[in-house]
């Protein structure tokens, strides 16, 4: 049967071919890239990967030293807005920084003579830091009055390797999604709830997911909001 032209000049697409087209890209859209990642001396090519994932604009579930989280470069609201909506979170939420050293914290945050030691001694490692921001983080980003963020340097192998070529903080937040935490058991299971949220899946394999250690550092001495996995022996 022939088709008859339509009001533009050309020929309509048979129903057939609109299904195709319309499966094909939901397919397309569905998929995510997956990296398997060892914590033991991950591979370069691998790493820079992801990093070009980060770079295009991507949002990646990640391994840290505190269970599987979700990370973005700084300037991407599009990512944050994503990780909301997948969080379901409320209300004005502020991500946590994901820092190489106690250097590049000094960048984001004004820190203190003590406050520096005790990062020192404690960094790398399961603890989020409290502190004033510096005027080089976006005011979107700040804890208002005062004027804070939260800042981590994980101690996990690929996330310092990120850190490392990106040569800058990506934004993170713990990979929790509400009314899944007891169907959870692996990464499998973990892939399977998120792949079609995230544009690249960092797999590192099994990796628990345990709270940091939560620690206001903006007055003069340290305060403790959340006890997790960081030993409190200071």
């Amino acid at each position: 049967m022939a088709l008859r032209k339509d009001w533009r000049g050309g020929f309509p697409e048979a129903p057939r071919a609109l299904e195709c087209r319309a499966w094909i890209g939901h397919y397309e859209k569905a998929m995510t890239e997956r990296i398997e990642v060892r914590a033991n001396g991950p591979k370069s090519r691998l790493i820079d990967n992801i990093v070009a994932e980060l770079v295009r604009g991507g949002l990646i579930a990640y391994p840290t030293d505190s269970g599987y989280a979700l990370g973005w470069r700084a300037n991407n609201r599009r990512a944050a807005d994503r990780v909301v909506r997948l969080r379901q979170l409320e209300g004005e939420h502020h991500f946590t920084y994901c820092c190489r050293t106690i250097s590049d914290v000094s960048r984001y945050a004004k820190v203190s003579n003590w406050a520096h030691r005790l990062i020192r001694q404690l960094a790398p490692g399961p603890y989020t830091f409290i502190l004033p921001a510096t005027t080089k983080v976006p005011r979107n980003h700040r804890q208002k009055r005062p004027s804070t963020i939260g800042i981590r340097i994980p101690d996990h192998e690929i996330v310092q390797s990120i850190l490392d070529t990106i040569d800058e903080p990506i934004l993170s937040s713990s990979l929790i999604i509400p009314g899944m935490e007891e169907e959870i058991f692996d990464t499998e299971d973990l892939f399977d709830a998120v792949h079609r949220d995230v544009d690249l899946f960092v797999d590192a394999g099994y990796c628990p997911l345990e709270p940091t250690t939560l620690l206001d550092l903006t007055e003069d001495t340290p305060k403790v909001l959340r006890v997790g996995q960081g030993v409190i022996d200071f």
